[in-house]
């Protein structure tokens, strides 16, 4: 089958030909619909997050917000059936540990990261793998389509964790976003969802003009002003409730913190590049003083993907809406690479895998 391989970090990326996925006796094999082409693919080929595990030896295939079609299960597997439509999470979980058992498995004590680790070759291919299948694919709804679903892989529900369910977002709230990337869009777009007054941060002025298409109240370009936390300080006369940090980079975080007002939450999103790597400095005593929380948010439980699906249903979510455009898997390097001059807006999808 063909795959974009990883062969060297920071080296160009191809498509080759590769041994098709064996499945497990409590795993299943899906024929990939879409996979979205996100930041964290262009951290893992730069090298990125050796510092947590998220360094896999090449030659490892890339691709982590796929949604699929099953066309095997294994002989353990008892929930799913071929043909039938599936999410799949990241964030694969053991189902067995402490963690899991309290509806903790995103954080799972036996964490795999789809795409990021060894034991789990990635999603631009034309079929992954899934461990622990009856927990790590999700059924989706007669209605919501497989190709539509792939917009709310990775960054979509990592974002809809951190708003609805790590700050938690409250009707009213005053929300800023620093950094509209797709996560960063994707937080704009669900914490308006959840009632939040939201502001966006970034330093390109379409970035920001799509934050409002998708309910941005307010918008800050940072390279126009000295100081953004205190513009969001002034529009929101004294603060933010929740912030957020959706690049990870020690600027966007410093500002996200310093956005917010007394009691309020910031919720890390982004993950750090090489030059922080995992260490941003900020202000502690403001932390005590203030008595700001901060808080980490990662992937989406599996156990609660039925959240953030009622409200797409719904239509109070609508993940397509972030889609920047569709490409074939020969795109993918390139769509990868543009990302090294932040010149990615919204979320693009892959969505043919085949010759």
């Amino acid at each position: 089958m063909q795959a974009v391989l990883l062969e060297a970090f920071q080296e160009p990326l191809s498509v080759q030909e590769v041994d098709r996925p064996d499945v497990e006796s409590d795993g299943a094999i899906a024929e990939v619909v879409g996979c979205g082409i996100c930041r964290s693919d262009w951290h893992c080929w730069q090298g990125d997050w050796d510092w947590f595990g998220y360094r896999p030896d090449p030659p490892h295939i890339l691709g982590h917000e796929p949604t699929g079609r099953i066309v095997e299960v294994g002989d353990d597997v008892e929930h799913l059936d071929e043909g039938q439509e599936v999410a799949i999470p990241f964030n694969f979980a053991c189902g067995s540990c402490d963690l899991c058992r309290n509806g903790r498995e995103n954080i799972c004590e036996n964490h795999i990261g789809l795409g990021f680790m060894n034991e789990a070759p990635g999603a631009f291919a034309e079929e992954v793998h899934i461990p622990n299948a009856d927990l790590n694919a999700v059924p989706l709804p007669e209605d919501i389509d497989a190709e539509a679903a792939a917009g709310c892989g990775c960054r979509f529900m990592t974002s809809f964790h951190a708003m609805a369910h790590r700050a938690p977002v409250s009707a009213g709230d005053d929300v800023v976003i620093h950094g509209c990337g797709g996560i960063g869009l994707s937080a704009v777009h669900i914490a308006d969802a959840l009632g939040g007054n939201v502001i966006g941060v970034d330093l390109m002025d379409e970035k920001l003009e799509k934050a409002e298409a998708l309910g941005a109240v307010e918008t800050v370009n940072a390279s126009e002003v000295d100081d953004p936390a205190g513009e969001v300080r002034a529009i929101t006369d004294g603060g933010a409730d929740v912030s957020a940090d959706a690049l990870g980079i020690a600027t966007t975080c410093q500002n996200a913190v310093n956005s917010l007002c007394k009691g309020g939450t910031h919720v890390q999103i982004g993950l750090t590049t090489s030059e922080e790597a995992g260490y941003v400095e900020l202000p502690t005593d403001e932390f005590v003083a203030k008595e700001i929380d901060f808080k980490g948010s990662l992937g989406l439980q599996p156990s609660r993907y039925s959240e953030m699906l009622d409200m797409i249903e719904s239509s109070k979510l609508d993940p397509e809406a972030l889609v920047e455009k569709t490409v074939d898997i020969h795109q993918v390097p390139e769509e990868l690479a543009a990302m090294s001059e932040y010149n990615t807006l919204g979320i693009p999808v892959c969505t043919e895998f085949s010759n």
